[in-house]
This record gives C-alpha cells, structure tokens and sequence, in this order.
C-alpha cells in the first residue's frame, strides 16, 4: 500500500470511485455520476503543499483517495481545511480510510493545518465511527439539509484540533517564572 500525490492520470479511478459512492446515498449530496471533465477544475485546486489530494495504490490500483478542501474559503479559515474520503468499494472495510486519515492528521502541522472538519450525513455510520476513532468530536448538526431520494437527511460537522508540537503553559513550564 502506498499514499501518494494524485496526478492527473488518476482521476478516472478518482470518479470512478466517487461515482460508486453515489447510489448508496451515505456519502455523497451528488444524486447523478459526474464526469472526469467536470473535474478537472477541482483537481487543479489541489496542490501537494497547500491543499493536497492523495490516493492510495495497493497493487497498481487506486484504492482509495483523500482530499483537503479549503474551508469557507476565507484567510481568517486558512488553517482549517474539510476532508473527503472515498474507498473503492472493493476495498472498503480494508483499512484504507484509515490509513488515509490517519496520513492527513499527521500531515496536517506540515500543511499549516490547525483544525480538520469532516462533513458526514448523519447516517453513514461507519464514516462517523471512524472519524470518532481519531479523535474527531461532533463539533456541528444540521437537521434535513439534504434530500436523498425523497429522505431528509441530517448533516454532522465531524471537528479536530491538530496538535502542533509546541509546548505551551502547563507542560511543565511556568508563564514568568524560572
């Protein structure tokens, strides 16, 4: 298994994994299959130290990707970033989406990330569960903001503070004392 820095050639795997995301309606708000040309736009706004976008490759396949999204898309939001995560079905529950969130939350400081959001319908539980196993806290819930094939559903805003490795007051240290 290897996570690397999607290049363009990926993208049909990229939305082809995507689009088998939609018909299950637990991942995606998108209700129809969308097309490598539509986003080629969106890959372009991912860069390996900004913004990336990954993909995990277990034998030659695309797996699995990640992506880091700006937030609000305001400065005062720049150390924020949303992550999407989408497996191939063949390989989820495989530890795919692990391994590439747990990439994101350790890369994140090197990305000048402080806070990682994960926007969830509140019914795909196993993405919730997983966000939860990294220390991701339901920061925010939106009821019936989304309609899925005549279903309201509720959105939950998944949130977590990156640690950043600097020591502060009460590691140890005293403010003003020596």
């Amino acid at each position: 298994m290897t996570i690397r820095d999607a290049v363009e050639s990926d993208l049909p795997a990229i939305i082809a994994i995507y689009n088998a995301s939609i018909p299950s309606r637990m991942a995606t708000a998108d209700l129809q299959p969308i097309s490598v040309d539509s986003r080629l736009a969106w890959f372009a706004e991912h860069t390996p130290t900004r913004r990336p976008l990954w993909v995990m490759e277990i034998d030659g396949w695309v797996a699995g990707w990640l992506s880091f999204r700006s937030f609000y898309g305001r400065p005062a939001y720049s150390a924020t970033a949303e992550l999407g995560i989408y497996v191939d079905p063949t390989y989820q529950r495989s530890g795919v989406g692990r391994q590439l969130l747990s990439r994101a939350i350790e890369q994140s400081p090197t990305l000048n990330l402080k806070t990682l959001l994960g926007f969830i319908f509140a019914h795909n539980e196993p993405s919730l569960l997983l966000f939860e196993k990294f220390g991701f806290e339901r920061w925010g819930y939106l009821p019936k903001v989304a309609e899925l094939d005549g279903i309201e559903r509720d959105l939950m805003i998944m949130g977590r503070k990156i640690e950043t490795g600097i020591r502060g007051l009460g590691d140890g240290e005293r403010g003003g004392e020596r």
